[in-house]
């Protein structure tokens, strides 16, 4: 049971329609008594006043003294009043009552008459008349009606004042339960067609929302097995179209992420595969005497080189692992941000001489202090020169610039002419095992990481880093460092 959206939606909403038709119902059945007892006290109460004052105007009060005996005596022309007067008032029967509260004519809208047996007015009605007070009562009068009627009397007086009978106006609610059951049933077919309505309105609501996220689920079973291709339709503008964009985001991110996984895995394989053949492969010569004494060293040094280029591989994905898990913390402290770069620059003086490259170094000031890890703007300026020199053109410009960006920053940025990266390429330089050589013909030793750790480092310092670049022309990367506290004493 609820297992479905639409099964609770119709349960929540089949309980809101019962329970607010319910109070409804309530108000207004309570609201229809009250409205019916009050009219219908007023209808008998005006009858029974009206019969009064008609036979106090055709009779003299002191020909009421005897109650019983004139209304015998004048038995056609009282029950003429009484019954014009019940006629009048629609529903009503007016009965004439002696002093000791026995009944004596009855008049309905079409029948008038003596009653035959001795029945007397209710205690609760002759105890306020004696008193010559009006007097209301509900049920059947001692047994005159069927049903319970509103009774509704009022004392006759002789001419001294005293109390010789009564009159009283009765009135049935039979016409009012009419209007109740009525209005009842008004009710419940308007609360069936409401909830016919609901059931269809819900039926739609629940299949636009429920519709895309039955294709989300099988979307996402597929993504478990491994297959990225799938996307959910976008329909409209709503909660649910942004989820279903927000899924296909999640879907594209996913599906690049694996294609960068694949990559990645086919660079570390690559990468790890031909050092170590390297590696073997003269290590095996040299075990056999393939390779002339006076060459060993040379291919010793060769097989250095390669070990380093495992050891920076290692040293990448060690990094990268660190930096996943949020193991590496970040060491703040004062330091000089130009020197620092100054002995980056000199540590590359070799290949920068290779490629005969036109240097540019350039201060706003010969210190400037930033608040940092060092050794981690260290590794990253590091990477950011030394892929600026190595995607440098023979002969090109390469510069380092440090300046005021403002108050509270500075702005880093390394620069170089050559192939520049493609339009394409640079929303995803800084993204996880992304390379733009892909052809592995400039940068053999990279597996993708490079940029993505720099960008990590700058943001976990809360700032931003960013390439500019135009194809075939240059290349230049930018990175902001909080300024430094000059009163600060750690300054290295």
């Amino acid at each position: 049971m609820f297992k479905s959206v639409f099964a609770k939606y119709i349960t929540a909403f089949i309980l809101i329609i019962f329970i607010s038709f319910s109070m409804m119902l309530s108000v207004i059945v309570s609201l229809v008594n009250n409205y019916s007892l009050n009219l219908r006290s007023e209808i008998a109460k005006s009858a029974a006043h009206s019969a009064d004052a008609y036979l106090s105007l055709h009779f003299e009060e002191s020909e009421l003294s005897d109650f019983r005996k004139f209304v015998t005596e004048n038995y056609a022309e009282v029950s003429e009043i009484i019954t014009s007067v019940a006629s009048n008032c629609d529903g009503v029967s007016l009965l004439l009552a002696d002093r000791n509260g026995r009944l004596i004519l009855y008049a309905h809208p079409d029948d008038t008459g003596y009653f035959q047996t001795e029945i007397r007015l209710p205690e609760d009605m002759r105890g306020p008349l004696a008193d010559r007070q009006d007097a209301h009562a509900i049920g059947s009068l001692s047994g005159v009606f069927d049903s319970a009627y509103l009774s509704y009397a009022t004392p006759v007086l002789d001419a001294d004042g005293a109390y010789c009978g009564s009159i009283v106006a009765s009135t049935s609610g039979d016409s009012m339960k009419m209007l109740l059951n009525q209005t009842i049933k008004t009710i419940f077919i308007s609360s069936l067609w409401i909830l016919v309505a609901v059931l269809i309105a819900i039926y739609f609501i629940t299949e636009m929302v429920t519709g895309p996220l039955r294709e989300m689920n099988k979307a996402a079973k597929k993504f478990g097995s491994g297959s990225f291709d799938v996307r959910v339709p976008v329909r409209g503008n709503d909660e649910v179209a942004e989820l279903a964009k927000a899924f296909n985001n999640m879907a594209d991110s996913l599906a690049n992420l694996e294609t960068a996984r694949n990559t990645f895995m086919a660079n570390v394989a690559h990468d790890l595969r031909t050092p170590m053949t390297t590696i073997s492969g003269f290590i095996d010569n040299l075990l056999i005497g393939a390779i002339p004494k006076e060459d060993e060293a040379s291919y010793l040094g060769i097989i250095k080189d390669e070990v380093k280029r495992l050891s920076r591989l290692v040293s990448s994905l060690l990094d990268i692992t660190r930096l996943q898990a949020g193991d590496r913390k970040l060491t703040m402290a004062n330091f000089d941000i130009c020197e620092l770069a100054r002995l980056i620059l000199i540590s590359f003086e070799q290949k920068i001489d290779d490629k005969k490259l036109n240097v540019e170094f350039e201060c706003d000031e010969d210190r400037m202090l930033v608040s940092a890890d060092r050794d981690a703007i260290y590794q990253m300026l590091y990477n950011i020169c030394d892929n600026a020199v190595k995607f440098a053109k023979e002969g090109g410009d390469y510069r380092i610039r440090i300046k005021d960006a403002d108050k509270k920053t500075v702005v880093v940025s390394v620069y170089n002419t050559g192939e520049g990266i493609s339009p394409d390429d640079q929303p995803h330089i800084f993204e996880r095992f992304y390379k733009a050589d892909k052809s592995r013909g400039i940068d053999k030793n990279g597996v993708g990481l490079g940029m993505y750790i720099a960008r990590t480092i700058v943001e976990a310092h809360g700032q931003r880093i960013w390439v500019e670049s135009r194809q075939h022309e240059y290349c230049e990367f930018f990175f902001t460092l909080p300024k430094g506290n000059v009163s600060e004493t750690n300054i290295k």
